[in-house]
């Protein structure tokens, strides 16, 4: 598969570095040419110093024969252009970066008129991911499968003397539950019956939520704290708006405290229930007038990470039953389980994994990023002639950075052993290290298919 990426910014990046994971041939254009020779040094993709929007550009570069255009600079409008230029010039597929909520409300025009078939908006996907955090009744990262029969959450061991320095086999309360995934210093495992739980670990662990809440409890989390009613938002960009809008129309009342004037004035005529307060939300004093400790949820929504987690540590300290921070540093993302933080999303990631979900078609349910794109969970529909159907499970030869954590089958959620085996049409989830992911999607795509895309794009 081809692909061609306008725009190397931080999510032009990501998304080269995910699909050369993948096996993809990749093009990635910028205008920046120390931008292009950094990259250079990390990934193995062609670089192309160029502006996408000129035709000429992209006809040189025989765009027709690239069976999909990701367009990512840092304009909606450009974007679209490059977007409608290139499936003009007979690319396959173009999907755009459109983040203006003016533009947003018009998705399906736009689409539809200018021949884009996929827009990402970070700022709103990441808005309906810290909605969905704040209607949790827990702290912690969770991820929905399976149509919400089927869960995982992140478990913070600290130095629980049940777990540590025990082996997984040997470790009680664990009926119905299997930890997929060890997040210990930065480094993300996959595990197996023998690795030891040691003191910091963070583990994945999936199950039904009844299970899940059992080894809460067992682990001593209240996993049925207060749902949320009073939200304060630090930050009105796009993504403040975003949440504020999903958030009001939850019946939460929300707070936003924004330092520009202007951006408060288009809050105020845009939300119809937000309380819009102009000043700074890093000011102590501001804080405590407002009252911080009467929130239920603390979200740093502004565009610098620092000051998200900064302030996420405050509203924790000050009472705050929640706190949430949107970070972009990639390398931020092994601090943060070191930090009272109950989560931190990265709109880069939730975007990537968008993206990833689509390209490989429409059997690929889902796809969630873990430490930063280490590793990674994806949910799949069995296919008819795919290699893993009517196998039990320790005759697929699966390498050790892959691990089958959950099997739907005829509604029936089954935390899988070795003799367990997958039918046609059975949902799975899968964890897998970023290494072994060609082994994956080897396994997973229909074999008569002859390759990992073709389900969506035909063979070529």
């Amino acid at each position: 598969m081809k692909v061609m990426i306008v725009g190397a910014g931080k999510l032009g990046y990501r998304l080269a570095e995910a699909m050369n994971n993948e096996n993809i041939d990749v093009t990635l254009m910028d205008i920046n040419p120390n931008t292009l020779e950094r990259i250079n040094d990390h990934l193995d993709v062609l670089t192309v110093e160029a502006n996408g929007i000129q035709i000429a550009i992209l006809k040189e570069f025989n765009i027709e024969t690239y069976d999909l255009i990701v367009a990512t600079t840092d304009s909606d409008e450009t974007n679209t252009l490059i977007c409608t230029l290139s499936k003009k010039l007979h690319c396959k597929k173009a999907i755009a970066r459109i983040r203006n909520p003016e533009f947003i409300e018009q998705l399906d025009f736009v689409k539809s008129e200018l021949g884009i078939d996929h827009i990402i908006n970070p700022d709103l996907t990441t808005a309906i991911e810290i909605e969905r955090y704040v209607s949790k009744t827990y702290n912690f990262y969770s991820g929905d499968f399976a149509k919400g029969k089927v869960s995982m959450v992140d478990f913070h061991i600290g130095n629980d003397c049940s777990f540590i320095g025990k082996r997984i086999m040997d470790l009680k309360g664990l009926e119905g539950l299997l930890i997929t995934a060890i997040s210990r210093e930065g480094e993300l495992i996959i595990p197996n019956g023998s690795t030891k739980i040691k003191f910091g670990d963070v583990i994945y662990v999936i199950g039904k939520s009844k299970n899940i809440n059992r080894l809460g409890q067992n682990l001593g989390i209240n996993m049925n704290k207060k749902k949320t009613k009073k939200v304060m938002i630090l930050g009105g960009g796009n993504i403040g708006y975003y949440l504020a809008q999903n958030l009001e129309r939850s019946g939460i009342s929300v707070t936003i405290l924004e330092k520009d004037k202007n951006r408060c004035e288009y809050l105020a005529s845009k939300l119809n229930c937000a309380l819009i307060i102009h000043g700074d939300g890093t000011d102590i004093d501001l804080l405590q007038e407002e009252d911080l400790a009467s929130y239920d949820t603390f979200i740093g929504a502004t565009g610098y990470d620092e000051q998200n987690l900064l302030m996420a540590l405050v509203a924790k300290n000050s009472g705050i039953n929640k706190a949430i921070a949107k970070i972009s540093r990639h390398n931020y993302v092994h601090v943060v389980d070191k930090l009272d933080v109950d989560v931190a999303l990265n709109p880069v990631n939730i975007t990537v994994s968008n993206v990833l979900k689509y390209i490989r078609g429409g059997r690929v349910v889902s796809v969630s990023l873990l430490l930063g794109g280490e590793g990674e969970v994806t949910e799949i529909i069995a296919s008819e002639n795919s290699p893993i159907i009517g196998k039990p499970l320790y005759k697929l030869g699966l390498p050790k950075g892959i691990i089958i954590g959950a099997i739907v089958h005829k509604e029936d959620v089954i935390i899988p052993d070795g003799n367990s085996v997958i039918h046609e049409d059975d949902r799975i989830i899968i964890f897998s290290l970023v290494s072994d992911l060609p082994i994956l999607n080897k396994l997973t795509q229909p074999a008569k298919k002859g390759g990992i895309f073709n389900e969506l794009w035909g063979s070529h």
